[in-house]
């Protein structure tokens, strides 16, 4: 074997030799982590007991913020509301009454209140003429007591009088009004709560997004808290990924990572959003009884920079992680 042989034999096996020393140079300070694609889940549920009467959508379907899912019909929300109706009418008339007092009524004790005012006059004047008669000893002590007792009861008649027209022109009391008043709102709560519970029977997108789920079908009796649908938010996904502490020093939010998604052969760029620890169960436990101690788990959340299509919730994710 020649000399040039020998070189190029031992150039190779430095080569060989230099790329096995940096690729475990390298694999000793990354390492592989394994995430998971999540998104905004909701799910939809009636407030009130009703029966399914329309569905407009199905799984998979999208649907956007404010669109009709369902609609419940509820024959004892609609009789209570007439029925609170009918309460609110009386309530009203029962104020109506409260505030006013009929005309006829009215002219009647205004025309006793002039007849009580004429009799007072009249007593007035015969009062004064027999108390003249009386200081000349012209008529008797009792004649004059008489005027003075007659004149007495015409002023009493006609602050009685004046009374009673004052109550027909005032209606009732103030305190009559108040409760009359309270009464009409009371039955005007009633019926706003009872439109509010029938408004529920019509079951509408919260968010944009797509239907995941359906449990809704025509003819069922669903009472309130039923999960309907569930929506998932496809424009508000992230990627999640479980990192103990000791790794995070090489970390923080607003850091650019390429990520894999075998699901979709393909790198994707995200940026870290949220760092934060996980409960008590989530601790990794040192298993050395000294020289080594407990580390917390943190959840490293990342959003993609841009859209991705076919990015789907549960697909799996893999990042190179440096130690």
């Amino acid at each position: 074997m020649s000399s040039k042989k020998h070189i190029f034999i031992l150039f190779i096996a430095i080569i060989v030799l230099a790329s096995f020393i940096l690729y475990y140079s390298l694999s000793s300070h990354t390492m592989s982590l394994q995430g998971e694609v999540e998104v905004n889940r909701v799910d939809i549920a009636a407030r009130v007991q009703g029966r399914a009467s329309q569905i407009n959508y199905d799984v998979g379907d999208n649907v956007s913020k404010g669109d009709v899912l369902l609609v419940l019909s509820s024959p004892s929300l609609v009789a209570q509301r007439d029925y609170v109706q009918s309460q609110l009418d009386v309530a009203i008339a029962n104020r109506n009454i409260a505030y006013s007092t009929r005309q006829e009524t009215i002219d009647a004790q205004k025309a006793a209140l002039e007849k009580a005012e004429a009799d007072l006059l009249l007593a007035q004047l015969s009062y004064e003429r027999l108390k003249k008669l009386a200081e000349k000893n012209l008529i008797s002590k009792q004649q004059f007591d008489e005027s003075s007792n007659q004149l007495s009861v015409a002023k009493q008649a006609r602050e009685e009088a004046k009374a009673n027209y004052q109550y027909s022109v005032n209606g009732n009391s103030v305190e009559s009004k108040e409760l009359a008043d309270a009464q009409v709102k009371e039955a005007q709560t009633a019926l706003s709560q009872v439109n509010v519970d029938l408004s529920e029977l019509t079951v509408i997108s919260p968010i944009n997004g797509q239907i995941t789920a359906k449990v809704a079908e025509i003819g069922q009796l669903y009472s309130p808290g039923t999960p309907l649908f569930s929506i998932i938010d496809l424009d508000d996904m992230w990627i999640t990924f479980n990192v103990r502490e000791d790794l995070l020093h090489n970390a923080k939010v607003g850091d650019i990572y390429r990520i894999t998604i075998p699901a979709l052969k393909k790198q994707i760029q995200v940026r870290i959003t949220a760092i934060n620890a996980l409960g008590e169960y989530a601790n990794w436990r040192a298993t050395k009884a000294t020289g080594d101690f407990d580390l917390k788990t943190f959840e490293v959340r990342a959003k993609p920079t841009e859209q991705v299509d076919g990015l789907r919730p549960g697909m799996s994710a893999t990042i190179t992680w440096k130690e």
